[in-house]
C-alpha cells in the first residue's frame, strides 16, 4: 500500500485588503495639503488690497538664488509688509517732488492738449510721491465697456507718458479703480476688472519703452478708492493711477523729449 503524497500550502497573507496600508497614509497627505490649501486662502483674503499688490509684486520678480533660505511668509508676519529688493536700489533720502509734479503737468498741457481732462496729477506729500490719475470722462471712456481693451486715447496718454517715464531714474506702482456700479451679468467684476486694467495699462507702459524692471506693483482695488468720495458713482474714480517714485537727486526741471 503506497503512502498518499503530501500537500503543502503556503498562504500569504495580505494585511488591510489589496493595497495594503499604503492608501491612508496617500488620503493623509492629501488631507494635510487641502488643509494647508484653505489656510493660505484664508490668510489672503483678511489681507489688505495693498498688501495683496506686495505680495504679487514679490512673486513678479522673485529670484529664487537671491532669497534662498528666507522665508517670505516670516518676513510678513514679522515686518507686516513684503518687500521687492528693487526698492533697495531707491534711496531713502527722497526730493521734493512739486518739480516733477509740475514737469508732468508741462507734458500734458503741450502732447496731450486735447486729453489733458483725462489726467489729474497730485502729490502725495506723506509718501512724497507724484500720482498720475488717468481718468475716464462722461461718455469719453479709456476702456472699451466691461473689458480690459485700452480705447486709442488712452493709448495716446500713456504712449505720451512713457516717453518720459522711460528714461527717469524712477520705480512705478499701477493701479486700477472702477466706480461703485455693480458689475453687470456675464462680465468681469469690479475686482476683476480693475486689475486686468492695470496690467493692460503695465503692457502699454512697456510697448512704449518702460522698462519692465522700474515696475515694482500692478494691481487692482476696484472701487475701494474712490478718487470722488462724494460720489462712488462718478465716472471719473473708473481710473489708471500712475504712483511715481523718484529716485534722490532726480532734478526738480527735466527735459522733455522731442
Amino acid at each position: 500500500m503506497s503512502t498518499p503524497p503530501i500537500i503543502i500550502k503556503k498562504v500569504k497573507k495580505v494585511v488591510a485588503g489589496h493595497h495594503g496600508g499604503s492608501w491612508k497614509v496617500a488620503y493623509a497627505d492629501f488631507l494635510a495639503g487641502m488643509m494647508t490649501f484653505f489656510i493660505l486662502m484664508w490668510l489672503i483674503t483678511i489681507m489688505e488690497p495693498k498688501q495683496k499688490a506686495e505680495i504679487a509684486a514679490y512673486f513678479r520678480k522673485f529670484n529664487i538664488f537671491e532669497k534662498a533660505g528666507i522665508s517670505m511668509l516670516m518676513e510678513y508676519y514679522k515686518s507686516g509688509k513684503i518687500t521687492s529688493s528693487k526698492l533697495k536700489t531707491i534711496s531713502q533720502e527722497i526730493p521734493p517732488v512739486r518739480g516733477q509734479a509740475e514737469f508732468f503737468k508741462k507734458i500734458v498741457e503741450t502732447y496731450l492738449k486735447s486729453l489733458k481732462e483725462h489726467v489729474l496729477i497730485e502729490i502725495d506729500k506723506k509718501k512724497k510721491t507724484v500720482r498720475l490719475e488717468i481718468m475716464d470722462l462722461v461718455n469719453k471712456p479709456l476702456f472699451y465697456s466691461g473689458s480690459a481693451e485700452l480705447t486709442p486715447e488712452a493709448k495716446k496718454i500713456l504712449a505720451a507718458l512713457a516717453k518720459e517715464l522711460r528714461d527717469m531714474p524712477v520705480i512705478i506702482e499701477i493701479e486700477g479703480h472702477t466706480d461703485a456700479v455693480p458689475s453687470r451679468r456675464g462680465k468681469l467684476g469690479n475686482w476683476e476688472l480693475s486689475t486686468a486694467r492695470a496690467l493692460s495699462a503695465m503692457l502699454e507702459l512697456e510697448k512704449n519703452g518702460v522698462s519692465s524692471e522700474k515696475i515694482i506693483s500692478v494691481a487692482g482695488y476696484a472701487d475701494n478708492f474712490p478718487l470722488f468720495k462724494d460720489n462712488p458713482l462718478d465716472p471719473r474714480n473708473r481710473r489708471i493711477t500712475l504712483v511715481i517714485k523718484f529716485q534722490s537727486g532726480f532734478p526738480l526741471i527735466y527735459k522733455t523729449k522731442k
